[in-house]
């Protein structure tokens, strides 16, 4: 059974890898034997990809800013190119901003909706053209639990996460019958720069904790086995699933 964890021989592009869960995934799905393209904004940061070419795993860092369409646009040609192939996507890249929905900023409502949930669909369906041409595939997008819930002073992130959740089932539909397998994680409360100010509020991070069953925040290495999982053949006839990481947060 063991092998069917393998991801040997398999290349992975990876958005949002520079910090977080991103960066977690991109080293998880390295250590389990894949090459990995880190798609990020910065060239000169190349700090994961020496670790995981330390690994003994190809990696390459392409410039991808997900607020730059075309740039995603070329993300999963580039790959192909100086990788030689495409087998797993995850577009893990993510912005949040808080106000009270009366005086939610238009301009903040775009720009979430466009990192978010835009420039997933558009990664997305440049893998999905390669993918279903070659009959075999693995996207894990990233939703939230706010996918589920709607959450206080996030509506764009709401929207944009359960746009997520349906973006995911109805490429799934499309997809499945090409051996493409498309799937979504679901982080609950995890500890990351974008939960810097939960995390530090005294108040507000005692009552999360003991809302989560499994009684502390999640951490970017919690989600290393689930997307190696979804990006395996292990995980082969799963498709269109909404896979929670959360401490058991959405059963509460």
């Amino acid at each position: 059974m063991k092998h069917a964890f393998d991801l040997s021989g398999k290349v992975a592009a990876v958005s949002g890898s520079t910090r977080g869960i991103g960066r977690s995934i991109a080293l998880g799905l390295a250590e389990a034997g894949a090459d990995v393209a880190l798609l990020q904004r910065s060239l000169s940061d190349t700090t994961l990809q020496e670790e995981i070419r330390q690994l003994g795993r190809k990696c390459e860092i392409i410039e991808c800013d997900v607020e730059n369409r075309q740039q995603v646009r070329n993300a999963v040609p580039e790959t192909i190119s100086r990788l030689g192939g495409l087998h797993i996507v995850v577009p893990c890249a993510g912005i949040q901003h808080r106000s009270p929905s009366v005086d939610f900023p238009e301009e903040d409502w775009d720009r979430v909706m466009q990192v978010n949930l835009k420039s997933v669909w558009l990664l997305c369906q440049q893998a999905g053209r390669h993918m279903v041409e070659q009959g075999y595939g693995k996207i894990i997008t990233i939703g939230s639990v706010a996918s589920f819930q709607g959450g206080f002073t996030v509506p764009a992130y709401a929207a944009a996460k359960g746009g997520i959740a349906q973006l995911t089932k109805a490429l799934a539909n499309e997809w499945a019958a090409h051996n493409v397998n498309v799937n979504a994680l679901v982080p609950g409360y995890i500890d990351t720069d974008m939960n810097t100010a939960l995390v530090s509020d005294p108040t507000r991070s005692v009552q999360i904790s003991e809302r989560i069953p499994a009684a502390r925040w999640g951490t970017p290495d919690d989600f290393k086995g689930p997307a190696v999982f979804l990006a395996s053949d292990a995980a082969a006839y799963v498709h269109g699933h909404l896979l929670a990481v959360d401490g058991g947060w959405l059963g509460r």
